[in-house]
């Protein structure tokens, strides 16, 4: 486990339980998932957070992205783990 060793970059996220269970996830994510499988690491993070807080998230993992969204408040949080960069965030419905 890689807990503590990440580093947020940006976070709206005031649930500090949150934003532990993000990097936690993502963590236990890089245990089972090879680093280059990143949709497999998006794809367990994003099962996780649908389970424990209801369904409408979103995971993009990579090494070098770029993006443009809207989140629900209080969702939003985007950190480096590794090598990997990971954005976790619930959408809003139109």
């Amino acid at each position: 486990m890689l807990e503590g060793k990440g580093m947020i970059k940006e976070t709206d996220m005031a649930n500090q339980k949150m934003q532990t269970q993000a990097m936690a996830c993502a963590s236990h994510a890089l245990d089972i998932y090879d680093v280059n499988d990143c949709i497999s690491i998006a794809a367990h993070i994003k099962k996780e957070f649908d389970k424990n807080y209801g369904s409408g998230w979103q995971c993009v993992v990579g090494s070098n992205f770029g993006c443009f969204f809207t989140h629900a408040p209080g969702t939003f949080i985007y950190f480096g783990l590794e090598t990997l960069n990971f954005l976790i965030f619930k959408g809003t419905s139109s």
